[in-house]
């Protein structure tokens, strides 16, 4: 068999609206950007939804509308992607990395909190591999110590705490790379409930143009096109299919896969399994285990296998040789993500439990 670990769809829908944006002659901005914000603002209970040209430039646009810059920190998981802390980099602030917690890989309150100075502006918690972090011990820390609270939430479409969707709780952004549980091709979004940092957030994406040739602020070119939201729009209505796939695919594995670790839920979460990530605790190589996986045709990865923090570009900056952080350099040694995109067919479920079981 082989088995990739994303498989994207790209069906008859999305094709008929490319065509569509393509017969129209609006490339850029149109009815498609538009409308994709809306619904995706909607579905996730935000007032504003801002397109972007990707989930790194949501990030950074998220920053600087809520004017992070020169001398702030803020506290970010080390366990995650690079743009997380690249984006933080961009703006001219100090990236400061907090531990995770070893359960949900999404990074630890207390050990955020236990990372604030006063040069702290903001916190900005991942919802990593589909699981909610923390969101209201981060909330009442950052209501605490007047904060910022930011999400990262490229990984979390549809996740949830209850009834409130993950990106509701401060300033959110998403990404709609191939991979994700929807896509665009290439795509972002940022979610706010402020008017003020939605209107900042469209300028800041188009130039900084408040109206055509009239620059407030300092801006760049993080447009999304309307190529790729009329993509997003299509796939968007199947976001919710696609997540319940997801889950039942996670639970198939929960119930037959042996000797690893399974992913946590947190009660009253909803995990949208943007990764199924095991862990290997029980002295198997998870490196070895990995390569033969890929050897038998599962396209099994590891997300992520070097803490940010021991990035070359971070070991060259002061201050980020000597970090402790246990449950993050652990988890970078332990962690392996398996297939769990709704494509799977019964036979390669089962076919993967039977490969993963083999190495324990």
């Amino acid at each position: 068999m082989n088995i990739p670990i994303a498989k994207p769809y790209i069906g008859e829908e999305e094709k008929r609206a490319v065509l569509d944006v393509l017969d129209s002659g609006l490339l850029v901005q149109g009815k498609y950007v538009e409308e994709f914000e809306q619904a995706f603002a909607g579905y996730h209970g935000a007032q504003h939804g801002i397109a972007m040209s990707n989930g790194t430039t949501a990030l950074m646009a998220s920053l600087m509308a809520h004017g992070v810059g020169s001398g702030d920190e803020v506290i970010i998981p080390s366990f995650s992607f690079f743009a997380t802390a690249s984006s933080v980099l961009s703006v001219g602030a100090h990236p400061v990395f907090a531990d995770i917690d070893p359960d949900t890989f999404c990074m630890s309150p207390d050990s955020a909190e236990e990372a604030i100075t006063p040069r702290t502006v903001a916190l900005m918690p991942v919802h990593l591999y589909g699981h909610p972090a923390d969101m209201p011990r981060f909330e009442e820390i950052c209501r605490r110590k007047g904060l910022l609270l930011l999400e990262d939430a490229a990984q979390a479409h549809g996740a949830a705490i209850g009834s409130r969707c993950a990106g509701t709780w401060g300033t959110a952004s998403f990404s709609f790379y191939p991979s994700k549980n929807m896509t665009t091709a290439e795509g972002g979004m940022v979610l706010t409930n402020d008017d003020e940092i939605a209107r900042r957030l469209r300028m800041i994406r188009n130039q900084g143009m408040s109206q055509q040739y009239l620059h407030e602020v300092i801006g760049y070119n993080f447009r999304m096109t309307n190529i790729a939201a009329a993509i997003g729009l299509a796939q968007f209505n199947r976001l919710d299919y696609w997540n319940l796939q997801r889950q039942r695919n996670a639970q198939y594995f929960n119930n037959h896969l042996r000797r690893v670790k399974t992913p946590c839920v947190r009660p009253e979460m909803t995990h949208v399994y943007h990764q199924y990530t095991i862990r290997f605790s029980n002295g198997i190589n998870r490196d070895e285990a990995l390569k033969k996986l890929n050897e038998r045709g599962i396209g099994a990865r590891v997300y992520y296998p070097m803490p940010i923090h021991r990035q070359p570009v971070f070991q060259a900056m002061a201050g980020y040789q000597d970090l402790n952080l246990p449950e993050t350099e652990k988890a970078t040694l332990q962690v392996l993500s398996l297939p769990v995109h709704p494509a799977l067919t019964p036979e390669e479920l089962a076919y993967i439990v039977q490969e993963v079981n083999e190495l324990c």
